[in-house]
């Protein structure tokens, strides 16, 4: 009786918070001051209709890598929690044959995982002219992985190709942003390479390079996380 009442409690003091907070809301009509001086100078300075692709690739690039570090550390522990010694590229690792899927989960896969795939090509390339970027590419290159998975139990992930290329385009990552201390204002700038026209796909610096690091990056990662999973 006790649990019940404090419940009800807890339930009628979060539902007055909420009450407020909702009440509250006034919708903006003008953005803050610093929204607006970056709304004005991605375009201007770095080139980038997606002013948001423009900042986290940019003006706040170190912290970006810091995240993908973060995502790096994660994939790393699950490996050692739920991988040590396997070897995923042996098929006799499993004393029982995993079920198969049935065939439209099969034929599904077989038509959606190269659209997909295409989908997150298109996300990466074009993270500076629209919605997108490395690390939603990235995820969405992952998706490919899991699906395939679950078409096909049997399926291995190739987990030393994919610790290569994640190991690469964090190098070049690293140099690109060294390049960004010698060549232009500072680390990551991505003045290093020219601005281009404003609009194409070819333009915005370096930043459709570092799109297509982070994206491989973050692909590589979150496929090794989905791997170890499988077990």
């Amino acid at each position: 009786m006790m649990r019940r009442a404090a419940a009800a409690v807890l339930l009628l003091a979060l539902g007055a918070i909420f009450a407020t907070v909702a009440l509250d809301f006034r919708e903006r009509t003008a953005l803050p001051p610093l929204a607006e001086a970056y709304v004005e100078m991605v375009p201007r300075e770095l080139g980038a209709p997606n002013v948001i692709t423009g900042i986290l690739l940019s003006y706040r690039a170190f912290d970006t890598i810091g995240e993908v570090a973060v995502l790096f550390m994660v994939a790393a522990g699950i490996g050692l929690l739920l991988g040590p010694g396997r070897k995923p590229e042996d098929p006799a690792l499993d004393e029982s044959e995993p079920e198969p899927s049935t065939e439209i989960v099969r034929n599904g896969a077989d038509i959606m995982v190269p659209l997909i795939a295409l989908f997150a090509v298109y996300i990466v390339l074009h993270g500076h002219l629209g919605p997108g970027g490395g690390f939603q590419g990235g995820a969405v290159v992952a998706s490919c992985v899991l699906l395939m998975l679950l078409a096909r139990p049997d399926y291995r992930v190739r987990l030393a190709q994919l610790s290569v290329a994640e190991s690469l385009a964090g190098v070049f990552i690293v140099l690109a942003g060294m390049a960004g201390l010698v060549f232009a204002g500072g680390f990551l700038d991505s003045r290093v390479l020219p601005l281009g026209e404003f609009g194409t796909l070819f333009s915005a610096g370096a930043i459709p390079v570092l799109s297509v690091l982070l994206g491989t990056k973050v692909g590589c990662e979150l496929s090794v996380i989905i791997e170890r999973f499988r077990a």
